[in-house]
């Protein structure tokens, strides 16, 4: 993003505290867009997984996880992404958040190839799914069967990098007989942490 200033007033506060003022002038400068090139585009298209941040008016954060085929997450054009959401658990944390605050920051991983990360930030809106397939018809189909009740598009502000020293080399294992869509909860992963377990069992004592 070339000329523009970028970067929140936090962070310049704290590069001017602790002299790294140069260094953050050329990330900026190096790394920091405000749309898509050709490498992050062909990048997303690969990406089954990104893990999205909202907050709420107040700021209090959220952090979830998305997940599908590579491409799951659709390139509109180099300013806008899109990604479905499916029938969940009815909380809608994120669309809530979105709702109150549209800024949104969108990290993909590749742990298993390139061991590299892009960052997505930018603000959010909440489009049902018949709309969005009547505006942008070369959308991705039902994923196993089920289809999204809606999509979240992502207006561009920031695109860079997330660099790879930390990143873990992973191997994908396959995984067979998932239980798309199901509303049974031993499937899903039942009482994981013993949340509901310790609520049942306070109201008892």
């Amino acid at each position: 993003m070339p000329g523009n200033r970028i970067g929140s007033d936090g962070e310049r506060e704290l590069q001017e505290r602790y002299g790294t003022q140069d260094r953050a002038e050329r990330f900026y400068e190096d790394q920091v867009r405000n749309q898509l090139n050709r490498h992050m585009i062909e990048f997303i298209a690969r990406m089954e997984m990104a893990f999205i941040a909202t907050a709420d008016k107040h700021g209090e954060c959220d952090n979830s996880f998305r997940a599908g085929r590579p491409g799951f997450l659709h390139v509109i054009d180099e300013r806008t992404v899109t990604y479905p959401e499916y029938r969940g658990n009815g909380v809608l944390a994120s669309l809530g958040n979105m709702l109150e605050n549209p800024h949104i920051g969108i990290l993909m991983v590749d742990f298993v190839q390139d061991l590299i990360g892009l960052h997505i930030n930018g603000t959010a809106r909440v489009v049902d799914d018949t709309l969005m397939r009547r505006c942008v018809p070369d959308l991705p189909d039902s994923e196993r069967g089920r289809q999204p009740e809606r999509w979240v598009v992502v207006d561009i502000e920031e695109a860079y990098i997330h660099c790879r020293k930390h990143i873990p080399h992973l191997v994908p294992a396959q995984r067979e007989n998932r239980e798309w869509g199901t509303d049974n909860m031993r499937a899903k992963g039942g009482d994981y942490f013993h949340v509901k377990e310790e609520a049942r069992d306070l109201v008892e004592s």
